[in-house]
C-alpha cells in the first residue's frame, strides 16, 4: 500500500472540501489514487456534505424519546421548512433521539462517533445530507435519567421539553412539560436564577424609575419589589399552572408528593440568525449557472 502523505490528503481536501480524516480514509481505501479517492468520497456523500457546511441551517425540528426513566429531546436543523417536514428527515431525527437515549453520549461531538448499525452517526448524517440535498446539523440535546421523566413536543417539533421529577407520576411530568412549553420559564426557582440576570434587570428597572423622575432614595426599594415580582413570573415553581391558574406549579407538584429536579426547553432555531434570501435574485442566479 502506498504511503499516504499529508500533502496528498491536503490536495484531496482542497479538491472535495471533505474532512481531513475522511480524505485520509479515502486515500487509504484507494491506495493513494486521487481520482478513485474523489469517487470514493462522492459515493459516500462526504464531498457533497462538506460543500454544504457553510450554509445556515435554521429550520428543523425538536424530537423526543422516552424509555422508562430516560427521556431525551434533541434539536436537529435543516436549511428549509420543506425538508423539516420530509418523512426521511423526521425518521432520522427519531433515530438520533433513540441513539442518545440508549448510548448516553456526553455531547454532540461524542454522539457523532457513536456506532449505529455498523456506521458512525457522523457517517449516517453525511449520507442524509447527500440524499436530502441540504445541510443538516445536530445542534444540541438534553438527556435526563432517574425519577419520573416526562417529554413533550409542541407544534410539530417547534418546541420540545423534558422534565425530571422526584416522586409524582407520569401524568404530572407530562402536565409540567405542557406548562413549560406554554409558559417558557427561564429558571427553576429563585435559588437557580443567574445573578447576572438579576443585576441586569435591577439596572433596567432603576434607569426607568430615574427617567420617570422617582426620588433617588426611593428607587432601591421600588426596584427590590419589582425584581421580586419578576422572579415569580420567570421561575417555574412560582408560575400559575396553565391548566389551573389558581394553583402554582410548586403547589401542583407538592400535592402529588413530587419535587421538580430540572427542566429543559428547546425552541427550534432560537439564537440562529437566518439568512435572508432574495427569491428573484436566487432564481436568476440559478438560470445564469
Amino acid at each position: 500500500m502506498a504511503e499516504i502523505s499529508a500533502a496528498l490528503v491536503k490536495e484531496l481536501r482542497e479538491k472535495t472540501g471533505a474532512g481531513m480524516m475522511d480524505c485520509k480514509k479515502a486515500l487509504s481505501e484507494t491506495n493513494g489514487d486521487m481520482e478513485a479517492a474523489i469517487d470514493f468520497l462522492r459515493k459516500k456523500g462526504l464531498s457533497a456534505a462538506a460543500k454544504k457546511e457553510g450554509r445556515i441551517a435554521a429550520e428543523g425540528v425538536v424530537a423526543d424519546c422516552l424509555k422508562g426513566n430516560v427521556g431525551v429531546i434533541v434539536e436537529i436543523n435543516s436549511e428549509t421548512d420543506f425538508v423539516a417536514k420530509n418523512a426521511d428527515f423526521l425518521a432520522f431525527t427519531k433515530q438520533i433521539a433513540e441513539i442518545i437515549t440508549d448510548k448516553n453520549p456526553a455531547d454532540v461531538e461524542a454522539l457523532l462517533q457513536v456506532q449505529a448499525e455498523g456506521k458512525t452517526v457522523a457517517e449516517v448524517l453525511n449520507e442524509k445530507i447527500a440524499t436530502i440535498g441540504e445541510k443538516i446539523s445536530i445542534r444540541r440535546f438534553k438527556r435526563c435519567e432517574g425519577g419520573n421523566i416526562g417529554t413533550y413536543i409542541h407544534m410539530g417539533g417547534k418546541i420540545g421539553v423534558v422534565v425530571e421529577l422526584e416522586g409524582g407520576n407520569a401524568e404530572l411530568a407530562k402536565d409540567i412539560c405542557l406548562h413549560v412549553a406554554a409558559a417558557n420559564p427561564k429558571f427553576l426557582d429563585s435559588s437557580s436564577v443567574d445573578p447576572a440576570y438579576i443585576a441586569k434587570e435591577e439596572e433596567i428597572f432603576a434607569a426607568k424609575l430615574a427617567e420617570q423622575g422617582k426620588p433617588a432614595n426611593m428607587i432601591p426599594n421600588i426596584v427590590k419589589g419589582q425584581v421580586a415580582k419578576l422572579l415569580k413570573e420567570v421561575c417555574l415553581v412560582h408560575q400559575p399552572f396553565v391548566k389551573d391558574p389558581d394553583t402554582t406549579i410548586e403547589k401542583l407538584a407538592a400535592d402529588k408528593g413530587a419535587k421538580i429536579v430540572s427542566f429543559t426547553r428547546f425552541q427550534m432555531g432560537e439564537g440562529i440568525e437566518k439568512k435572508q434570501e432574495n427569491f428573484v435574485e436566487e432564481v436568476m442566479k440559478q438560470i445564469k449557472q
